[in-house]
């Protein structure tokens, strides 16, 4: 049964995903027009990765919610309507669940933004101390997380220091 949660209009899209007890959730940048039953290259593979590694469904976040297939063509500020929104999709699937294993996976995108990594650290605040933050492959420039269509497949999860991370500037 699929989890999908978007504006009225598409623009924004909050979540995406397929329900399980134990999903793996991740979180990109911001998303593209993948819907249910038509995936887009990066949500195949959240969901290849989810399978093959035991968890039961997936659950896709971005740290923005509009949709760009282009991040060249995001808001040059922040629009704090779908963003409160965005924030709530997140904290009532965190509130259905517990110790989730969160896959972060946004990759050099974040920089795009001034506003992303802001909007990253409001969702941390407001998330349980029990997620287990991961990434996959290498750490890319200033230690952000791989983009998922950019590794290789089945490479072993690591632990990710969120706290870490948000210290440091991009």
């Amino acid at each position: 049964m699929w989890l999908y949660e978007k504006n009225y209009n598409n623009s924004a899209r909050f979540v995406l995903g397929e329900h399980g007890k134990r999903p793996l959730v991740c979180f990109g940048i911001n998303p593209s027009t993948a819907v249910p039953d038509n995936l887009d290259r990066t949500l195949s593979r959240v969901r290849n990765e989810s399978k093959d590694r035991g968890f039961d469904g997936w659950i896709m976040f971005n740290l923005y919610p509009q949709r760009a297939t282009n991040p060249e063509n995001m808001h040059k500020a922040i629009e704090s309507r779908i963003h409160k929104i965005n924030k709530q999709h997140i904290r009532d699937i965190f509130i259905r669940y517990s110790n989730l294993t969160v896959w972060a996976a946004w990759g050099g995108i974040i920089q795009k933004r001034p506003f992303l990594k802001n909007c990253l650290r409001e969702i941390v605040t407001m998330l349980p101390s029990s997620v287990k933050w991961v990434h996959m492959g290498e750490l890319v420039a200033k230690q952000h997380p791989h983009h998922p269509l950019y590794l290789k497949k089945g490479l072993p999860f690591r632990s990710f220091d969120m706290n870490r991370y948000l210290k440091i500037d991009c």
